[in-house]
């Protein structure tokens, strides 16, 4: 069954040398070969400012480089994410993009007199992987830091939206990995893309 997938580049280095852009362009080619439709968002070519208020995260103007991006996700059967692990979490960029994709009216709705809930969740037909790239070993992260940062995003963000399941790939030491092991993850996200997994 084809679908529409948004693949979402988080390290905010625009190298194209990163390991994550390696990672996404692999999934990419996997999905295409399967016949699914991809989108592909890379944070760091964004023009975007940050929001300050409330009432921006309410109410601010939509920056025109978000637009097409937005509307992609709101189409799309499953988003992947790549980033690098920044002091336990995903680097300041990418919380950004989401701050303002993610928003009442975008990701969500408040709930009106009468409704059940505070919210309403309006990606409820989206399922979304999130790949993580850091220079612990992978295994640290999950047992002795928990993974706290990324069940954040898991939790407070994308179930927040509707955006379920969630799953994660963690990939550690990647400043040592050997030729070999980059291979064999960059042949594991081409499999992952033809399933859209």
């Amino acid at each position: 069954m084809q679908r529409r997938i948004v693949i979402i580049v988080g390290h905010p280095d625009p190298s194209p040398k990163r390991l994550c852009r390696a990672l996404a362009s692999s999934y990419a080619e996997g999905a295409r070969l399967a016949g699914h439709d991809v989108h592909e968002v890379d944070v760091a070519k964004l023009n975007f400012p940050f929001l300050r208020s409330m009432d921006e995260f309410r109410h601010g103007m939509i920056a025109p480089d978000l637009k097409e991006a937005i509307e992609a996700i709101k189409h799309a059967d499953h988003l992947l994410f790549v980033f690098p692990l920044w002091l336990g979490t995903m680097p300041a960029l990418l919380k950004a993009f989401l701050e303002q994709v993610m928003r009442p009216g975008i990701a969500f709705a408040y709930a009106q007199d009468g409704e059940a809930g505070l919210t309403k969740s309006l990606f409820a037909n989206c399922s979304a992987h999130i790949v993580v790239t850091m220079g612990m070993p992978a295994i640290l992260y999950r047992l002795w830091f928990l993974g706290h940062g990324i069940a954040g995003m898991r939790h407070g963000i994308l179930n927040f939206v509707g955006i379920r399941p969630v799953r994660q790939t963690f990939l550690g030491s990647v400043e040592t990995a050997t030729d070999a092991r980059r291979r064999k993850w960059l042949d594991r996200m081409r499999s992952l893309g033809a399933r859209a997994g």
